[in-house]
């Protein structure tokens, strides 16, 4: 991301002089007050880019820039702010791209290299580079004699390049004189269709970025010659109704005024353009139009990522409105494929490296809601504005400790461990759940590991069985504190800890403060460890009663296996028969459902048809092949509502798994009283081991 000429010499004045005004720089650089905010939106999104605290301005025009601003720009190179005068192989494939969507004459290679000056082996090199770029777009570059050179593929997909290539030409220095020229555009056409664009601004209500005034008449202009040129969109997947009501299409339709013979489906597309496009407006955020339902899924969001983060996001509000502002015309983005791909990893530092990870990792409701993944590009940006917003708060995920979790055992055994640890400890980062092959390749910065088996890590590595006790929980929780902080939490001196509160903030009430914080500390761990599973009392007999254990000597397969075994849940209504067909999809995703030999916990989402927890029991004396490698004679499906109500009788059927001598009991029972015996051994036993 580089800075076009204003902002950077607006940031240079910046720099040389922090005690500069709005107003001076206003009227030294012949700008509009909202010339100036924009360019001024463009130098933080450029050091939000390179983890820079943001400029603040003050109410009466002044700038208040943190020291780490100067200290940086001081030492950058002067290439790293604005993008070189010669050009670059890039800047070449743009040119020979919208020369390729603008030429009105048969293109040979004598108008590429009478135009970039350069020679014919330069300019085939460079072909070849265009051809990689619209690969992304599934377009092709096809050269006859007759024709010279020409673009192929769906109009839709050159409409979509268009619209990215002249963004992206205007962006650099050579600037909109450089496409108006290599488009034998004239600036009366430029003019006029500015003028629509600012009636269209003053009748709607409407503010478009100085960004979008740039490039939305030449964009105009050129899609206007491919429709004189019978180049037009024959197929458009968007329905009249979800664009027809929306303020975007008016300005469509304002702009097009007088231009009859403009198809319905080009109206349309421009619309489109409009909603993917981040204009902002007076009441942008309060005139919902039809546009999408769009809080609440931000707010499941941010409510995922403070739980991941182990952070409380201030003025929430503030930043789901910000949000929400990017996600609008993200939504139509990624609903209709039109995200353009950006390296994440040139705009990414350490840290964000890691806070990126942990936005990608909540934004399974915009996903969901959208109904399709979120692309790099997206998550990159609402990554930026999650990250400048903590900044400002004085947060960073830098300072917390960051631990990984590597098992061994399958996904289902390493998430259930990862939880666990979670719960245990609420105030570090958890950034994933690995394998051992994928702990090898990880990436991402950590403090510690947490294993049941013995790893080559320079980090802290804590030995920690994927199933605790409520005595091992407290154990290892003293363990680490320890080993982190030198001290275990029932230590902490409380005097201590008041006079550094002292130093740091006004304590209104500093007996009543002592007496909490004492009494939190004091609190029996066990106790709370004891409190928190007994919460729990669903045990492995109560979920699977007698009439949801069903014995069959064989089956065909491992999906008749799953159906037989889900149909006491079905038959209860726990379970939709939607989540049976979830299951047997699934399984093939994750082979990682074994968890002991000879047994398998098929399991699906909550949300694809659990009606209430549940689970049930098939028992094969043949046994099932899964896969090659694994043959199955226990199969439990597992209905769960949420991440907590079956974890306490999962936890009992983990240790049954673990037993070889109780699993071949099981395998050759002869009846369903005889196998569910077995269940009230195990939820009695554990029952017992957590009330002691």
């Amino acid at each position: 991301m580089s800075l076009d000429d204003r902002s950077k010499n607006i940031l240079d004045e910046l720099v040389s002089h922090p005690s500069v005004t709005s107003t001076t720089l206003e009227n030294k650089y012949e700008l509009t007050r909202r010339q100036l905010g924009y360019s001024f939106n463009k130098i933080n999104d450029w050091l939000q880019a390179k983890n820079l605290p943001v400029i603040e301005r003050t109410r009466k025009g002044h700038f208040i820039i943190d020291q780490a601003v100067f200290t940086t720009l001081n030492g950058e190179e002067e290439s790293e702010l604005v993008d070189p005068a010669i050009l670059n192989e890039d800047q070449r494939v743009y040119l020979i791209t919208m020369m390729l969507l603008s030429s009105q004459e048969e293109l040979s290679l004598n108008h590429f290299t009478a135009e970039l000056e350069v020679s014919k082996n330069t300019i085939l090199s460079d072909l070849k580079q265009v051809q990689a770029f619209l690969n992304d777009y599934e377009l092709t570059i096809r050269y006859s004699r007759r024709a010279g050179y020409v673009l192929e593929g769906k109009e839709f997909q050159i409409r979509k390049l268009l619209i990215n290539v002249t963004y992206q030409l205007v962006q650099m220095n050579i600037g909109k004189d450089r496409v108006r020229k290599l488009a034998n555009i004239e600036p009366a056409e430029i003019e006029e269709f500015k003028r629509r664009i600012e009636k269209v601004e003053n009748k709607l209500s409407l503010k478009f970025t100085d960004e979008k005034l740039a490039t939305m008449p030449l964009i105009l202009i050129l899609i206007f010659r491919r429709i004189e040129q019978g180049h037009k969109i024959q197929y458009f997947s968007i329905k009249y109704e979800e664009l027809s009501g929306t303020k975007e299409y008016q300005a469509a339709q304002a702009i097009f005024h007088n231009y009859e013979e403009v198809p319905v489906q080009e109206r349309l597309f421009f619309t489109l353009h409009l909603l993917t496009t981040n204009v902002y407006w007076s009441d942008y955020i309060t005139d919902n139009d039809s546009s999408p339902e769009l809080l609440p899924v931000i707010d499941n969001m941010l409510r995922l990522f403070e739980k991941s983060a182990c952070i409380y996001l201030q003025d929430r509000e503030q930043l789901m409105e910000k949000l929400q502002q990017h996600i609008k015309p993200a939504y139509y983005r990624i609903k209709y494929q039109l995200t353009d791909t950006i390296d994440s990893q040139s705009v990414m530092n350490k840290e964000m490296n890691e806070l990126h990870h942990l936005v990608k990792r909540s934004t399974g409701p915009l996903a969901d809601f959208i109904g399709k993944e979120i692309p790099e590009s997206e998550t990159t940006y609402i990554t930026m504005l999650i990250g400048g917003w903590m900044r400002r708060q004085g947060e960073s995920i830098e300072r917390k400790v960051k631990a990984i979790v590597v098992c061994p055992q399958g996904v289902s055994v390493s998430k259930l461990m990862f939880n666990e640890l979670r719960e245990l400890f609420p105030g570090f980062v958890f950034l994933d759940s690995l394998s051992v092959r994928e702990f090898m390749d990880y990436r991402l910065d950590y403090d510690l590991v947490f294993s049941p088996m013995s790893l080559e890590t320079e980090k802290k590595l804590f030995i920690s069985k994927p199933f605790l006790s409520e005595e091992e929980k407290y154990r290892l929780r003293k363990q680490v504190m320890l080993e982190l902080h030198g001290y275990i939490p029932n230590d902490i001196n409380v005097h201590h800890l008041i006079d550094i509160i002292k130093n740091h903030a006004v304590i209104e009430d500093e007996q009543a403060l002592t007496n909490d914080l004492q009494s939190y500390f004091e609190r029996d761990e066990e106790a709370s460890v004891k409190q928190t599973l007994k919460s729990r009392d669903l045990h492995l007999n109560e979920l699977i009663t007698p009439d949801h254990i069903k014995i069959r000597q064989s089956v065909s397969s491992w999906e008749e296996a799953i159906r037989i075994s889900a149909m006491p849940l079905v038959k209860n209504g726990e379970v939709d028969p939607e989540y049976v067909d979830a299951m047997i999809h699934r399984t093939g995703e994750d082979p990682y459902i074994i968890i002991g030999p000879n047994i398998a916990i098929p399991h699906a989402a909550p949300d694809e048809g659990v009606n209430e927890v549940g689970m049930s029991l098939l028992r094969l004396k043949q046994g099932v092949h899964f896969t090659d490698d694994y043959k199955i004679n226990l199969v439990f499906v597992i209905a769960a509502v949420d991440k907590q109500q079956h974890i306490h009788a999962l936890m009992q059927l983990m240790q049954l798994a673990g037993s070889e001598a109780d699993r071949k009991r099981m395998i050759e029972a002869d009846t369903v009283e005889e196998i569910h015996k077995i269940l009230d051994q195990y939820s009695i036993e554990k029952e017992t081991e957590i009330t002691k």
